[in-house]
């Protein structure tokens, strides 16, 4: 099985315009193999050969043997928010004036300008923005798709195929036309010359891609993979122009600067290695007055400066050599924004809402150490991680505890069991602990304000004592043999230290054998894929819909995965997740997700830490956003506008140059 890592097609920034999670496309990989497995196993999958890609003129289509669906829009669990006829998103400002220059920092290097490079390099920071897929994904939807390069998409009841009507008109940068031959193109380049991973899954997902007409594309797919799937990962192919790839005979996965034409309405203004990126709006672009971008692509530039380390970086943006800043660490949010251009009101410090689905991060015990596979062990060694002291004393106060694995959503489970959560447990009872189906769900434990809580001391010393530890008279916990419990937490973040220091040393009291290891990142990165370590911090990433993904982060065949940091399995949560993957309305689907957080939760393969529901940003005075945030998208480099007035201002004052 390949590793799941080498998964994304891109390792520079996203582009917010690519429809489907490649997280999501994980989930896919996983499924499908997990089924090949139980077809064929011991088998070795197949080289992905390039889908094959069919020219046909509509004479030749078959007739549909089943009632069609044809869409200006796509949700697999129910009905879209906007209309076919809709003006613009409602999170925008539909009047936002177009110009100026907004500048954002990126840490490290570059070395091309290729974000869909396979081979050795670092892409610049979002080299993708220029390209744009079939589909997108709106700010204030779970789950919706809307067409930007088609017009309407077409497909049947059982979701066996689908027929993107592209838009007439839609150009690249380069001013030539972009027709059903390039999406084709693009496709299979993808499966030809992408990661391994992605050339692994889709090309068995996606059959056959037909050429209908200049204008029609139709994609194929195998009933080997959920329909949750399929038309999601279609609709985020990013189309790139046939002429140019043909025309200089360039690679998708190499390494280069010369980078071949999009169709977004951004394109490379100018680039200095390693120092800084200039993107530049194109006054062409195709699409400017679409509906569904109207009220966006509003700066004339995005710049890019490069700083080696975040402190230089945090410096740079205090001297107003770049303007926007999104913060992410608390010591900074709290302490470094004391400067002279704040306090005389040039630069906004903001907290703005944030929707999104917070991480389920934490503690993370490695569920193949025999140690830690006693849930009195885990409970124990969580007892001693103080959320209370480590938030307001480290932390600033500035965050919240985190319960569930979905968050502060509909997914996550409350109290005691009840209605369809409660039958679908029941339904696995035999593989459960009678107390889950009775009894509220698991919380994190309460902590005191002092940095050792002696009631949870006591707590722990008396579950490690059940589980057969006990404290000899060097005050460390030994078992039958003699061993000590030795836990060491794994770490190559130094910003770290202060976090899990306390942590380590509460254990210590313990009687624990705890060490802290701090490690480079290439030794982290060797150790953590081969799961050589007890404690790390990290977590993992869910989502809004869930659906086969959930095998490859929580379920048996995703153990040795990285995708699965704790290596953690249970024969319950297998038996749920089918259920999720086949779900045909989204209250199904929630139910099902209950019912695995709520076994997640009890099952404490994880310490559960903090969670922000809000964006931390500064920035020169010179910006607005829309009243309201939509809850998925911060939308700083996408729906955000340049205030012409209050530049002047600033330049005036001679607080920037």
């Amino acid at each position: 099985m390949p590793q799941a890592r080498t998964l994304a097609l891109t390792r520079s920034l996203p582009s917010p315009r690519l429809g489907l999670s490649f997280l999501a496309l994980a989930g896919v990989l996983w499924a499908w193999e997990a089924r090949a497995q139980e077809a064929a196993a011991g088998t070795e999958p197949a080289t992905a050969e390039g889908t094959q890609v069919a020219a046909a003129t509509a004479a030749d289509q078959p007739a549909p043997d089943q009632q069609t669906t044809v869409s200006h829009g796509y949700n697999f669990f129910g009905d879209l928010k906007y209309p076919a006829d809709f003006a613009h998103y409602d999170y925008v400002n539909p009047d936002a004036p177009k110009g100026g220059e907004i500048s954002i920092w990126a840490q490290g290097t570059f070395d091309n300008m290729n974000p869909y490079a396979t081979k050795e390099g670092n892409p610049g920071a979002l080299s993708s923005v220029g390209y744009e897929s079939i589909m997108e994904a709106p700010a204030d939807e779970v789950g919706s798709l809307y067409c930007l390069l088609c017009e309407t998409i077409e497909y049947p009841a059982d979701r066996s195929w689908v027929i993107f009507h592209l838009r007439p008109g839609v150009t690249f940068s380069d001013g030539t036309p972009m027709t059903a031959e390039d999406v084709a193109f693009s496709h299979d380049l993808l499966i030809t010359q992408g990661t391994e991973s992605f050339r692994y899954v889709v090309s068995k997902m996606i059959p056959t891609v037909e050429v209908i007409d200049p204008l029609t594309v139709r994609f194929d797919f195998s009933p080997d993979f959920s329909p949750q799937d399929t038309i999601p990962q279609a609709a985020a192919t990013p189309v790139f122009s046939k002429a140019w790839y043909d025309r200089t005979g360039a690679r998708l996965d190499e390494s280069r600067f010369d980078i071949s034409p999009g169709t977004g309405p951004y394109v490379l203004d100018s680039y200095d290695q390693n120092r800084r990126i200039t993107y530049r709006r194109n006054p062409d672009y195709w699409g400017q007055d679409l509906p569904i971008n109207v009220g966006r692509n509003n700066f004339d530039r995005i710049r890019v400066e490069y700083f080696s380390d975040p402190t230089a970086a945090m410096e740079a943006f205090k001297a107003g050599e770049y303007t926007f800043r999104l913060e992410n660490s608390s010591l900074q949010w709290a302490t470094a924004y004391d400067f002279p251009a704040l306090d005389q009101g040039y630069v906004v410090r903001e907290t703005l809402d944030d929707g999104s689905l917070p991480g389920a991060s934490g503690f993370i015990f490695n569920m193949t150490r025999e140690k830690l596979q006693d849930r009195r062990v885990r409970q124990a060694l969580a007892l001693m991680y103080n959320f209370t002291w480590t938030n307001e004393t480290l932390q600033y106060g500035l965050f919240e505890q985190r319960a569930s694995f979905w968050q502060g959503t509909d997914l996550a489970a409350q109290g005691v069991p009840g209605g369809r959560e409660l039958e679908l447990l029941q339904s696995v009872a035999d593989k459960l602990p009678p107390e889950i189906l009775t009894e509220p769900v698991t919380m994190p434990h309460e902590s005191g304000e002092r940095q050792l809580d002696r009631g949870n001391l006591r707590k722990a010393l008396a579950l490690l004592e059940e589980a057969g530890w006990v404290t000899g008279n060097d005050g460390l916990l030994r078992n039958d043999a003699g061993e000590t419990l030795q836990v060491e937490f794994l770490s190559s973040n130094p910003s770290f230290d202060r976090i899990l220091l306390p942590y380590v040393d509460n254990l210590k009291t313990l009687g624990v054998d705890a060490t802290y290891t701090r490690v480079d990142d290439a030794q982290y990165t060797e150790r953590t894929n081969n799961f050589d370590f007890d404690m790390i911090y990290d977590g993992y990433v869910n989502s809004l819909e869930e659906g086969e993904s959930l095998g490859q982060r929580y379920g048996s065949s995703g153990v040795g995965d990285i995708f699965n940091p704790a290596s953690y399995s249970n024969p319950a949560v297998d038996a749920l997740i089918p259920y999720v993957a086949k779900a045909t309305t989204r209250e199904e689907m929630a139910a099902g997700v209950r019912a695995i957080d709520r076994i997640l939760r009890y099952d404490l393969f994880e310490v559960p830490t903090w969670f922000k529901a809000n964006h931390w940003v500064a920035y020169w005075d010179m910006y607005d956003h829309p009243e309201t945030i939509p809850p998925y998208s911060l939308g700083y480099l996408d729906f955000w506008w340049y205030d012409e007035a209050g530049a002047k201002r600033l330049h005036d004052a001679g607080a920037l140059r």
